[in-house]
């Protein structure tokens, strides 16, 4: 099985919104979250360490995530503000979750913020795969003799998703400083660009971020732009972009927001040599999908269909990626039929075959393609 890199995971917005602990498996979560109005608000977790080993899941791009009070879901989300001041409080609480996670538990989770952290976590992964004792396989397999436990830590490189609530484009450097490798500038919209919710295109404030983003050197995720403002920045932008977590607007009919990105964008970020995270989230995957519809209307041909309209868009497997979004607001059963927890995702390798994908591309969808764009952006130091 190949080791995956997954390019969108909302870890701190969970955990602090609703106590949810990594370390454990999703199972645990899932008993504890039971009779609670967690599973209502988030759905059902399919995130945990056991399974990030399981499913071969070497690295996560761990968000920074907040939301502006004025779509606030409710008294309960935590990780929402009104002001500056407040949102730069929450971003440093979400940083510190990530430090303390890898400091205190150094054999599950590693920081990756430069290039050499990243070796260090990927190589155990390159010479091994992570077995573990217990559960389910995530593929089905002939019969082997048991195998002692192998584990690995994962790694995590920190995306701050939506920068609307930093106090100014000087204050980026403090969070590169503290660790930030990756920024989307936009998850609402207005204050530096058009986005999912508010139209417009890059303000002032929004280019000057820009600016001072690739004197830096983060990585620009573009996720979440509307269209003007995804092909201003791919124009503009001096260093490196891709988009985190989006899917194929051409394969979703009848929809007319613009989430999701045209041929248009994906050509030109496949241009700039980006990358892009399909995410298996049904209502991303089958327009006007419900929790009470039929489980088996989505599957996991749906997330290869999106992964194959930017490989013939590009002419090669080099620019698709994972960017599953997971317990980013939804969770089971709103995922493909296959997939009970991430450690499902190696079901997509098979599939991958039918759509006649070679094994050495399917490395390069599940990781590679992110890891080519670490090692040539990530600092040397």
């Amino acid at each position: 099985m190949p080791y995956i890199i997954d390019a969108h995971q909302d870890l701190a917005y969970n955990a602090l919104s609703f106590g949810r602990n990594y370390l454990q498996s999703a199972v645990e979560t899932r008993q504890q979250e039971m009779d609670t109005p967690i599973p209502q608000r988030a759905g059902h977790t399919l995130l945990g360490w056991p399974e990030y080993q399981r499913g071969q899941v070497a690295v996560i791009f761990g968000t920074l995530f907040l939301s502006p009070r004025r779509y606030q879901a409710g008294s309960w989300e935590t990780q929402a503000y009104t002001t500056s001041s407040e949102a730069v409080k929450l971003y440093e609480g979400q940083i510190n979750y990530y430090r303390r996670l890898c400091d205190d538990h150094p054999d599950q989770f590693r920081l990756i913020s430069q290039k050499k952290d990243l070796c260090d976590v990927l190589d155990p992964w390159e010479k091994q795969p992570a077995v573990l004792p217990a559960g389910e396989p995530a593929v089905e397999q002939e019969e082997t003799p048991p195998q002692a436990p192998v584990t690995h830590p994962v790694g995590l490189v920190l995306l701050m998703e939506g920068a609307e609530g930093v106090t100014s484009p000087e204050e980026m450097e403090l969070w590169w400083e503290s660790g930030v490798r990756i920024v989307g500038p936009v998850w609402a919209g207005t204050r530096f660009c058009g986005g999912m919710y508010e139209p417009g295109e890059f303000t002032r404030e929004g280019l000057a971020l820009l600016e001072i983003m690739a004197d830096l050197g983060f990585i620009l995720d573009i996720s979440h732009m509307n269209e003007v403002s995804a092909l201003q920045a791919l124009d503009r932008y001096a260093g490196p972009v891709i988009a985190s977590h989006a899917n194929c607007r051409a394969l979703l009919k009848g929809v007319d927001n613009e989430r999701h990105f045209s041929d248009l964008v994906i050509r030109r970020l496949i241009e700039r040599d980006g990358v892009m995270g399909v995410v298996p989230f049904n209502g991303f995957l089958y327009p006007g999908w419900k929790n009470s519809d039929d489980r088996q209307r989505v599957t996991l041909r749906h997330v290869a269909a999106h992964i194959d309209h930017i490989c013939q868009l590009a002419g090669d497997a080099q620019h698709a990626g994972l960017g599953t979004d997971f317990d980013g607001g939804f969770g089971w059963p709103a995922v493909p039929f296959e997939i009970n927890t991430i450690a499902d995702l190696q079901k997509l390798a098979p599939v991958l075959a039918e759509y006649g994908y070679t094994e050495e591309s399917t490395v390069d969808i599940f990781g590679k393609n992110w890891q080519r764009c670490l090692e040539r952006y990530l600092p040397e130091s």
